[in-house]
C-alpha cells in the first residue's frame, strides 16, 4: 500500500482507494473518505516547533503559505505540484472587549480571523488542498455548490492560476451580493437553480459524476486537509499550547471535521499532550446537527452511529418540506455532508453542539465589530455560541477559548448596514423577516442639517 491513500471513515468498512480517486466516496459502502497516511513510511515532525524555521524561508511560496508551511502534516502532494495563492495569512487576536461580552476573564478569548484570506474566507485553506489534488490528477474543470464563500474561493483560484474553469451552483435567492460578485467578477460559470443549497449540492454531485468535473465541496477530503491547518496556526499563535475550547460555526460541518482530524493526528503522533474541546454552533434556522446531536442523542459511537436515526430525521424533513432559513447565509444548510465526520470529531474532542438565533448572531457580530474585527454573520455564531455556553456554565470564565471567524465583514454588508440603520423599513425588510426585533448594539448614523453649527453640536454631543 502507498504511504498516502484514501480510506473509508467507517471502521466496519475501512475500504481504501488510491490518491487519484475523485469519487470521494467509499467504493464499498458509499461513505465518506479520509486522506490517510502511513506515518511509518513518512517523516512527520518530531516537534511542532520545527515549523517555526519556515518563517525564515518566506521567499519560498510553500513556506509563505499558511497552509503549506505545515506540509509535513498533509504530505499528499510533492512540492512541485502544490498550487498556492498565498492563503492562510491570518491572525489570532486576543479580544478582551469580546471576552467581556461572552463572560470570560481578560486574556482568555481569542478570535481566529480567517477573513484575511485572498477570497475573504476560510475556504481558501481548503481550496489550495483541493486544487493541488486536482492538479495532481490533471483536472480541467472544477465545480461546487455554494452559499457563497466556496464559489468565491473556487472562482479566485481558477482565475488566479488559469489552470481550470470554474462552475458554481447556487440556490435561488440564497447568496449575498458580496459573495456572488466575486464569482461573477472572477469569471466563474454561475448556475442558479430553483431551490436551496441542499438542492444545489445534490445536483452538482450528479453533474460532476456524469461530466467528469472535479468537485471541490467539503465532501472532498483533500479540501479538508487544507482546512486542518487553521488549527495548526492557532497552536502556532498560542506558542504551541493547546486551548481549552475551539468554537466554530456549523454549516456543512467541514471545519469541525477538519479540526477534529487535525487534533486526532497531532495527538496520535505525540505532538500535543491533549486535545481541546470543540463546540459547534448552528444557526437556529439551520440546526440539523444540534437537533440530532443534542436533542436526539446521535453519537459517533466508535464508528457505529445510528444511521436509522439520521435517515428518519431527513425523511421527516422532506415530508414537512423544511428549508433552512437564517441571516447567517454561509451556514444556511440543512443536510450537512460531513455529518458523520463531525460526530467523530466531537467524540474524540468531547464536543458539544448549540444553536444561536439570528438575534444572538447579529448582536455578537456587532460586538466583534466594535472590538476591531469585521466578520460576516455566520462567523459571529461562534461568539454567540461561546456566550451561551458560558452562561450555561459549560465553559468556565478562566478557560482559554478560540472562536473561529470564518469570513470577512464585506461578504454580507447588507446585514451589517440593516442592523445599524436608522431606517426602520430597511431593518424590517432585511432582518425583521428573520425574527430579529432589535439592534441592541446599533451604531446609527447621526442625521443633521447641512449647517456648520449643527454639525459641530452633533459631534460634541455624540463623541
Amino acid at each position: 500500500m502507498d504511504a498516502v491513500f484514501q480510506r473509508c471513515i467507517s471502521p466496519a468498512c475501512a475500504a481504501t482507494s488510491s490518491v487519484d480517486d475523485t469519487r470521494f466516496e467509499c467504493p464499498n459502502c458509499g461513505g465518506l473518505m479520509d486522506v490517510a497516511y502511513d506515518w511509518n513510511h513518512l517523516k512527520p515532525p518530531k516537534s511542532l516547533r520545527e515549523f517555526e524555521a519556515k518563517w525564515a524561508d518566506r521567499a519560498n511560496p510553500l513556506s509563505f503559505s499558511g497552509v503549506w508551511r505545515f506540509r509535513e502534516l498533509l504530505p499528499f502532494a510533492p512540492p512541485e505540484k502544490v498550487l498556492t495563492i498565498g492563503e492562510g495569512q491570518t491572525i489570532l487576536q486576543c479580544a478582551d472587549a469580546v471576552a467581556d461580552y461572552v463572560g470570560l476573564q481578560p486574556g482568555y478569548l481569542f478570535l481566529q480571523y480567517e477573513g484575511m484570506n485572498p477570497s475573504g474566507s476560510f475556504k481558501d485553506n481548503g481550496m489550495t488542498g483541493a486544487f493541488t489534488h486536482a492538479r495532481l490528477i490533471g483536472a480541467r474543470r472544477a465545480a461546487c455548490a455554494s452559499t457563497g464563500n466556496t464559489s468565491a474561493s473556487l472562482a479566485v483560484f481558477c482565475s488566479a492560476t488559469n489552470l481550470m474553469k470554474a462552475i458554481v451552483f447556487i440556490g435561488s435567492g440564497k447568496i449575498s451580493y458580496g459573495k456572488l460578485a466575486q464569482a461573477l467578477d472572477h469569471g466563474a460559470l454561475t448556475v442558479q437553480i430553483a431551490g436551496d443549497f441542499d438542492d444545489a449540492m445534490q445536483r452538482v454531485q450528479q453533474v460532476a459524476a456524469r461530466l467528469g468535473i472535479y468537485l471541490v465541496n467539503s465532501v472532498n477530503p483533500f479540501r479538508l486537509e487544507g482546512q486542518k491547518t487553521i488549527m495548526f496556526r492557532v497552536l502556532e499563535a498560542l506558542r504551541w499550547e493547546v486551548p481549552d475550547w475551539i468554537v466554530v460555526p456549523g454549516g456543512n460541518l467541514g471545519n469541525v471535521s477538519a479540526f477534529g482530524k487535525a487534533f486526532i493526528e497531532l495527538s496520535d503522533l505525540g505532538l500535543i499532550p491533549r486535545v481541546p474541546r470543540i463546540a459547534v454552533i448552528n444557526a437556529a434556522g439551520a440546526n440539523t446537527f444540534y437537533q440530532l446531536y443534542e436533542r436526539q442523542g446521535l453519537r459517533w459511537n466508535k464508528g457505529y452511529p445510528d444511521r436509522a436515526k439520521i435517515d428518519t430525521f431527513f425523511k421527516t424533513m422532506d415530508a414537512e418540506q423544511q428549508r433552512a432559513s437564517t441571516i447567517a447565509s454561509a451556514i444556511e444548510i440543512n443536510r450537512p455532508v460531513n455529518l458523520t465526520k463531525a460526530l467523530r470529531a466531537l467524540e474524540r474532542c468531547d464536543g458539544v453542539v448549540r444553536e444561536a438565533t439570528d438575534q444572538d448572531i447579529l448582536d455578537a457580530k456587532a460586538r466583534v465589530g466594535a472590538g476591531g474585527f469585521g466578520c460576516e454573520p455566520a462567523s459571529a455564531a461562534s461568539v454567540a455560541g461561546a456566550r451561551k455556553l458560558r452562561r450555561e456554565g459549560v465553559i468556565a470564565p478562566g478557560e482559554r477559548v478560540v472562536c473561529i471567524l470564518t469570513g470577512h465583514q464585506l461578504k454580507d454588508p447588507t446585514a451589517t448596514v440593516a442592523y445599524h440603520s436608522t431606517d426602520q423599513k430597511t431593518f424590517d425588510e432585511v432582518l425583521g423577516q428573520r425574527g430579529v426585533r432589535r439592534a441592541a448594539f446599533a451604531n446609527r448614523a447621526v442625521q443633521v442639517p447641512n449647517d456648520l453649527d449643527e454639525i459641530i453640536k452633533a459631534i460634541e454631543v455624540y463623541s
